[in-house]
């Protein structure tokens, strides 16, 4: 099978990658602007890589698809801060160039996997998100934030058009706050230049108070990217037909937690298990409010916790890593990146034969 990704340098393009040349049977096409993260397959003979910006270089796009069996287009900006500030150029990438992969799709016949988010419940209250049932209901217009969440699941509209009128094979697939290895850069302490994840480790190695917007009660759930990639390459593998025309959560419902709970969790993980400097505990977090922290055009929901039904009963998947550890192990990656690895000695210890 010849998988194309398209933004393969990305988070969840580079470990995809790696995960399927680690297998037999596939090939792998990558298309993105930068190879940095892509050291584990460059130069594997069942992988190749193109350096190409899908904006500019269209014919380059439609060959790879034309070549390929399975196309997932991973190219997006997901970061809320854009959402606010140029929700024009968030529209132009992540909508119209996604479009266009969509159509390419169809005319040639090609199975798509597609990332949707789990934005696209937007302001939902379900206790629990189902693909299926849960009304998908945005903010009002003056709040850019949800120009994002809301083109995703126009997107998700077309496609399942498209498969109920013109036989599109699709899957579409909601990661719901996946965090790992090579999540977003933190060298650049610009607020709102990452995720939030991401963020916060930044904060904490700079020996920062970690801000937390309206102070932090929003409820999320970590997905470890291991547990997704698991997730998306059953859905490659797509056994009998099973994922043809079906929509995915994709998250882990028992690691939700708070924001605020989350720094304290980052901030304690550093400092014991890592040896970080330890602050006092007034100077560990800050509260600031969403409009000084993003702008006028944000808004927030109160939780976002995925149904996963569907994915244990037709994928035969449900995520492993508890939320500690896949705490533990991005800020470890993160580290390790910038140098900081100084583990502190009882908490390898701690670790053997988990």
């Amino acid at each position: 099978m010849k998988v194309l990704i398209l933004g393969a340098n990305g988070f969840i393009g580079n470990a995809l990658a790696r995960r399927l040349i680690a297998r037999d049977g596939y090939e792998v096409l990558g298309l993105d602007l930068d190879a940095d993260k892509l050291d584990g397959v460059l130069g594997h003979p069942r992988f190749r890589f193109s350096q190409a910006d899908i904006s500019t270089d269209r014919d380059g796009v439609e060959a790879s698809i034309r070549e390929s069996d399975v196309v997932l287009p991973l190219v997006a900006i997901a970061t809320p801060s854009l959402y606010v500030r140029e929700p024009l150029r968030v529209f132009e990438l992540d909508f119209e160039e996604n479009l266009r992969v969509i159509r390419l799709c169809v005319r040639y016949k090609k199975r798509i996997v597609f990332p949707s988010t789990s934005e696209v419940y937007g302001m939902g209250s379900d206790a629990e998100f189902d693909e299926d049932t849960t009304p998908l209901i945005m903010g009002p217009i003056s709040k850019q934030r949800w120009i994002y969440g809301c083109l995703k699941q126009l997107l998700d509209r077309v496609i399942w058009a498209y498969g109920f009128e013109k036989d599109l094979r699709f899957t579409i697939f909601r990661p719901f706050n996946w965090i790992g290895p090579k999540l977003d850069r933190i060298e650049e302490p610009k607020i709102g230049s990452s995720r939030v994840v991401t963020q916060f480790i930044g904060h904490i190695v700079r020996d920062e108070p970690i801000p937390l917007v309206d102070g932090g009660m929003q409820r999320r759930c970590y997905t470890y990217l291991d547990d997704g990639i698991d997730a998306l390459l059953r859905i490659i593998e797509n056994p009998g037909g099973a994922c043809d025309g079906q929509i995915f959560n994709i998250g882990h419902p028992e690691n939700e937690c708070s924001v605020r709970d989350l720094a304290r969790r980052l901030r304690r993980i550093y400092e014991e298990e890592f040896g970080g400097t330890r602050i006092p505990a007034e100077r560990a977090v800050r509260v600031v409010e969403s409009e000084s922290f993003y702008g006028e055009g944000y808004q927030d929901l109160v939780h976002r916790k995925p149904s996963i039904r569907k994915a244990k009963r037709l994928l035969g998947w449900s995520p492993a890593v508890g939320l500690d550890e896949a705490l533990r192990r991005t800020l470890g990656s993160f580290l390790d990146d910038l140098g900081m690895a100084h583990r502190a000695p009882h908490a390898a210890a701690d670790r053997v034969g988990r």
